[in-house]
């Protein structure tokens, strides 16, 4: 992350910052939402569903479940510099890196497979690993800092919209899984009050680490030398302990473990969607499928073997950090629409008669959820329009899959048929004609002009 927001100057900084606050606003809101539907599974999907049918529901999981993977792909690019840093790699060809990143992607997948309860330690372990390194650079490293390694505070070379739009996709990246309370609220003991509540210092707390650690690395390693690095982190440490050449190696090692076990819970998010939506008959029903021990393995398969082939893509036709960027703006992009569906579902709920909050709770509330349709809809717009174009054929062709889905719910009697259009009785009343022969409009005796033609 703080090599893509050097690459629009130390702006990206105060970008970080902004979106903070607007992943706080949404953490705010995912804990209101679960207050009304506090036993959902499946969280974005479920609210929009609750408040606006099946079909919106199909459209917020099908763009949350693309994310989802997609964001696998991303974390793996990233994923790759570092054990490129560890073994030495220097600059391998795009088809060794995506040689790399299948590792990355199919180890997680294989435990996941396996069903192996005994990876929680795992888990617990490599959460550690990844925030004791950025809380040693976010407080320690202040002390070896250098005013001269900050850049300008527009280092984009370009307009001051378009290095705010560089920053903004990355910055929002680091927030997702702001709403990972709110999706397995089901499964957490009073989820009215904890999900909010952890969902908020979460994200508060995780805020103020970036910022202060992006900020950190920013002064520690040379500008020209950080935008053109894919892993920061190992300059970054390598800067402070510049006598020991064990301290990049080092951090390194702790950034592959780490990110394996991100990708090991990511592995299992990507499942539990696509599971949650098949069971409400509104994906394809083998997402359902598990094995004897419970686990959907259709689910882990498609969705590891999506981002494979994404990043085969990505690395035959593109390079170094544009494989990341890219990755991380497809991401947003469809996270952002399963954010701004369920600030319009409490925004729909707020303005109607179903409401229970009056007076200050109400603005309070409705300014919740208006600032996070703007918030949503500004970071879309600001991953610029050849994602947003891509992304849009993505979900015309989750539509094309609805159809098929709808119609075989509709066969199996588990979908209202479609309704039928009223005619217009309007436009049809002057060619009606009563019993009398007269026309209902006209007042016209048929029957008479047709006597004088006969004659």
């Amino acid at each position: 992350m703080p090599a893509v927001l050097a690459g629009a100057g130390t702006m990206g900084i105060f970008v970080l910052a902004v979106i903070a606050v607007g992943a706080m606003l949404l953490a705010v809101l995912f804990g209101q939402l679960t207050r009304r539907v506090p036993n959902s599974d499946g969280g974005l999907y479920a609210y929009a569903r609750h408040e606006f049918g099946d079909f919106a529901g199909y459209l917020v999981g099908w763009c949350y479940w693309i994310q989802t993977w997609a964001g696998n792909a991303a974390i793996v690019a990233s994923w790759v510099f570092y054990v490129d840093a560890l073994f030495g790699l220097d600059n391998p060809g795009g088809l060794a890196n995506w040689g790399i990143a299948l590792v990355g992607l199919w180890v997680p997948a294989i435990v996941n497979l396996t069903g192996a309860r005994q990876m929680a330690w795992f888990q617990n372990i490599t959460v550690v690993l990844k925030f004791l390194p950025l809380l040693f650079i976010g407080v320690i490293g202040w002390f070896f800092v250098e005013k001269a390694n900050f850049g300008a505070f527009n280092a984009s070379g370009g307009s001051l919209y378009s290095a705010i739009g560089i920053a903004a996709g990355v910055a929002l990246f680091s927030f997702i899984g702001v709403e990972a309370a709110a999706i397995t609220a089901k499964r957490v003991k009073n989820p009215r009050v904890n999900v909010g509540r952890a969902s908020l210092i979460g994200t508060a707390a995780s805020a103020l680490l970036y910022v202060l650690v992006t900020a950190a690395v920013m002064g520690l390693v040379p500008h020209d030398t950080l935008t053109a690095t894919g892993a920061p982190f190992v300059d970054a440490f390598q800067a402070m302990f510049s006598q020991n050449g064990w301290a990049g190696k080092f951090i390194a090692a702790i950034a592959v473990i780490s990110g394996i076990g991100a990708l090991n819970g990511w592995t299992l998010i990507v499942t539990e969607t696509s599971r949650a939506i098949a069971q409400d008959d509104l994906f394809p029903r083998p997402f359902t499928w598990t094995d004897r021990n419970g686990t959907a393995w259709f689910g882990i398969v498609v969705g590891t073997v999506l981002p494979s082939l994404l990043m085969l893509w990505r690395y035959t036709s593109s390079s170094g950090l544009t494989v990341f960027t890219y990755l991380v703006d497809l991401t947003v992009v469809t996270v952002a629409i399963p954010y701004f569906f369920s600030a319009i579902a409490q925004l729909t709920y707020l303005l109607s008669r179903r409401r229970r909050v009056e007076g200050w709770r109400l603005a309070r509330d409705l300014t919740v959820a208006g600032v996070s349709i703007l918030f949503s809809m500004w970071v879309t717009f600001a991953a610029g329009y050849q994602v947003v174009y891509q992304a849009l054929v993505v979900i015309l062709a989750g539509l094309v899959l609805y159809a098929f889905l709808n119609a075989r719910r509709q066969r199996a009697g588990e979908a209202a048929e479609p309704v039928d259009l009223p005619s217009d009785q309007r436009a049809e009343r002057p060619f009606r004609v009563e019993a009398t022969g007269k026309s209902r409009k006209f007042g016209t005796d048929i029957n008479a002009i047709k006597e004088k033609e006969r004659l």
